[in-house]
């Protein structure tokens, strides 16, 4: 039942959906050393404690994606898997800065991605748009180049993110970020609320004026700010077994989506990094009717929201 819902998928990192043997097969054709020597042993570092634990192996993961054709595989790879599960459309994060440090040509990148979505478009009809993200622990003025390094392609950029470690680096600190995407005509959204308080999702709304709240965990412990969002249904792209395997949460029954849901906010349901984390998108659907008690109906409006919230 999950697979035909049709569905999008609004918070996915395309970097973290490279799946343990892609990144065993680019490591050796790149040249590129890593700690791991089998499936079994890439498999065993995905066990995490915080955000930043995660975004060390992630980043280590990175470094194996080198040429265009590495970028193409990794978009077609997701796409194909995406469109299993039942998602039509899918806006997809991806960070350039990371690669830009690794010495990748911008062109490499973004051109490979976009053969990537040409291909799983051709095979199954899935509609994939990119999403530009700006790493938060860098500076605001790196954010500005990246996004001003990406306008050749801005034809085919859907948004504007902002991702990476939130504690301590809050979304005011990219104000001219948003602006400048904003005032360009893109979408904004800002990952808020994961590990960082409320009051980064206050600033994200009121300050950055972003169209979408990615996580927002910490939305529901501020009972105006669940107001605020029902009110003005801000689209939350939320990712439950992310935030379990991450330890946000203890367990899914208590996970503030359903508080969320049930108060009427546009929650949305997308597994963030899926190879990770261990559960695509329809996996995320399936954590929720069996641990925190979604019925079918429930499901299936999480999933109209989520084409809702999909900026077509």
């Amino acid at each position: 039942m999950i697979e035909e819902l049709d569905k999008a998928e609004l918070h996915v990192h395309l970097e973290g959906t490279l799946e343990a043997s892609e990144l065993l097969r680019m490591a050796r054709e790149n040249d590129v050393d890593v700690p791991y020597t089998n499936v079994e042993d890439v498999d065993a570092a995905y066990e995490f404690s915080s955000l930043q634990s995660f975004l060390d192996v992630f980043f280590q993961g990175c470094r194996v994606l080198r040429r265009r054709d590495d970028f193409a595989d990794l978009a077609t790879t997701y796409l194909r898997r995406a469109a299993a599960d039942g998602v039509t459309r899918a806006e997809v994060f991806f960070g350039p800065q990371t690669f830009l440090a690794n010495g990748v040509p911008l062109e490499d990148q973004l051109e490979g991605l976009f053969d990537g979505f040409a291909r799983a478009h051709e095979e199954t009809g899935i509609d994939a748009a990119l999403v530009a993200s700006a790493q938060r622990h860098r500076s605001e003025d790196d954010a500005l180049a990246m996004l001003e390094a990406v306008m050749p392609w801005a034809d085919r950029i859907v948004g504007f993110g902002l991702g990476s470690s939130e504690l301590g680096n809050p979304p005011s600190k990219f104000l001219r970020y948003f602006d400048a995407a904003r005032e360009r005509g893109f979408w904004t959204t800002c990952h808020a609320g994961e590990e960082g308080p409320a009051s980064y999702v206050w600033e994200a709304l009121d300050l950055c004026r972003v169209d979408r709240i990615d996580h927002g965990v910490a939305i529901a412990s501020d009972p105006t700010l669940v107001d605020r969002v029902v009110r003005d249904q801000v689209p939350l792209t939320m990712c439950p077994v992310s935030n379990l395997r991450l330890k946000v949460v203890p367990d899914l029954a208590s996970h503030p989506i359903r508080e969320l849901f049930d108060a009427g906010a546009l929650v949305t349901v997308n597994s963030d990094d899926p190879t990770y984390f261990g559960g695509h998108v329809a996996d995320n659907y399936r954590r929720l009717r069996d641990d925190a008690g979604f019925s079918e109906a429930e499901l299936t409006q999480l999933a109209r929201n989520s084409l809702t919230a999909s900026w077509t």
